[in-house]
């Protein structure tokens, strides 16, 4: 009897030991066992890509130099890319006009901003996968701070092409994979950052977030696509001032906001990757939409306000050029396309064409520099000059060219413009040019410019010989 009860016990403790095995113990912490340190190899350290570093801020010894002037975003202050309030001489020394400094950058078409003796700049260490937001002295070159965070990127021609926005109190920057950061431009501490992805459900184009924020007063623009067409930002506090409902669900493209005016009421104009449109800026409303606007590969420059009420909007990949006037009924703002012109004819593959004195100036397709009347009329072409995709600017009635043509990469030309024609002043080999495509910064007789990992920055105000003929 007593066998038989001492094995029913033995049997259930079997069934119960068995039962707590499959079930398992309650889940708690257990340190894992370590090697015994004098047993141990010296420890690897991680993988650059599996590091991950949320924002740092390191100071140097740079220190800004004591010019007042600014360019302080994509385009300048006012997105006119015209540089207004100071001469520069027709002719440059023997050699090109001087280099004050030049430095090597990551590899990319980032644009820098000026603004009170400093040089801002979002660039890439790819060694790290960072974004690295620089000030840098206008006087040397030198570092006075940066700003670095991970985003992983990989090359596809570079990898970053935006310009920041800078004020008195704040710098914006949005990086190749629309990581948005606000810091403070004297010492690098940061307000507030953003990510566009996991906020907005935006979605990065095929070369990476081109897109470069505007400051307006106390807000940041932005067009994240996603969730919403467009948005203002407090600067101070990064909370959202408006938002421009997106039904239709138009993705981020390449191009950057511009502010226009219509009827006395500030709009902002956006070319998204479906297509055109209009917001107030007021409260953000949507004043109209433009479906008939869309480059399929990629859309790059911005909408240029031609005044009245007359838009021109530019692309590449055979795209050519759309021009609409902005007419008001029944309270409503409705379109009427004033002309469209083949891309042989007028367009612009990157950047923006310029209004100037009624007429505009822009590097087409093949090239070309071109200008244009705002009826769509051309009054005259250099035919026998390719320009490539480089970067142009106006300061003192004189356009500023980068050739990124094969034939004559890094040359930096000075020409006199208008509605008789173009005459060449003077041209210099400033850089190496492979991808000189990053737009040009001009502030206190200054220029700043860049092919794919240089940056220099130049005096203009010296002259030098006769011009050249």
């Amino acid at each position: 009897m007593f066998n038989k009860v001492l094995f029913s016990l033995l049997i259930t403790l079997c069934v119960a030991l068995l039962l707590l095995w499959r079930v398992g113990p309650p889940k708690v912490a257990i340190a894992p066992r370590l090697p015994i340190p004098e047993n141990q190899g010296k420890p690897k350290a991680p993988k650059a890509e599996e590091a991950s570093n949320p924002g740092t801020l390191v100071h140097s010894s740079g220190t800004p130099s004591a010019d007042t002037g600014s360019w302080p975003q994509f385009r300048g202050a006012d997105r006119r890319n015209i540089a207004a309030g100071f001469s520069i001489p027709d002719t440059w020394p023997a050699g090109g006009p001087p280099v004050l400094w030049k430095l090597p950058v990551g590899e990319g078409h980032a644009g820098p901003a000026i603004h009170k003796g400093r040089v801002f700049l979002l660039d890439y260490d790819e060694a790290k996968k960072e974004d690295v937001v620089r000030c840098l002295s206008l006087a040397d070159g030198k570092d006075i701070w940066r700003y670095s965070y991970t985003s992983k990127v990989k090359r596809n021609h570079g990898m970053s092409r935006t310009t920041p926005a800078v004020s008195d109190r704040f710098l914006v920057t949005l990086g190749p994979n629309a990581h948005v950061h606000c810091l403070h431009p004297e010492t690098g501490s940061l307000y507030w950052k953003k990510d566009l992805v996991a906020e907005y459900g935006t979605q990065v184009p095929e070369w990476y977030a081109g897109q470069c924020p505007l400051i307006d007063g106390d807000h940041v623009l932005l067009a994240p696509g996603g969730k919403c067409l467009l948005t203002a930002i407090d600067l101070a506090t990064g909370n959202t001032v408006w938002e421009t409902p997106n039904p239709k669900g138009w993705k981020m493209s390449h191009s950057s906001i511009a502010p226009a005016e219509f009827e006395g009421e500030k709009e902002y104009l956006w070319c998204s990757a479906e297509g055109a449109v209009a917001v107030s800026a007021k409260d953000g409303a949507l004043l109209w939409d433009l479906p008939e606007w869309r480059i399929r590969i990629a859309t790059v420059p911005s909408p240029a306000d031609l005044g009245q009420g007359r838009i021109l909007f530019s692309g590449g990949y055979g795209a050519g050029a759309l021009a609409v006037k902005q007419v008001r009924k029944d309270g409503k703002i409705e379109l009427e396309t004033l002309y469209r012109t083949e891309p042989d004819v007028f367009g612009a593959d990157q950047h923006t064409p310029i209004l100037v004195d009624g007429l505009i100036y822009a590097v087409i397709p093949g090239g070309k520099l071109t200008c244009l009347t705002p009826e769509g009329k051309v009054h005259w072409s250099l035919a026998d000059l390719n320009f490539g995709l480089g970067p142009f600017l106006f300061v003192d009635g004189k356009l500023l060219i980068q050739d990124d043509d094969h034939d004559s990469p890094g040359a930096l030309c000075l020409y006199r413009v208008d509605a008789k024609g173009a005459s060449q002043l003077a041209s210099a080999k400033i850089l190496e040019g492979h991808e000189a495509w990053g737009p040009m910064a001009f502030a206190d007789g200054k220029l700043i410019l860049r092919d794919s990992k240089t940056l220099v920055c130049i005096d203009l105000t010296k002259p030098g010989g006769p011009p050249s003929s």
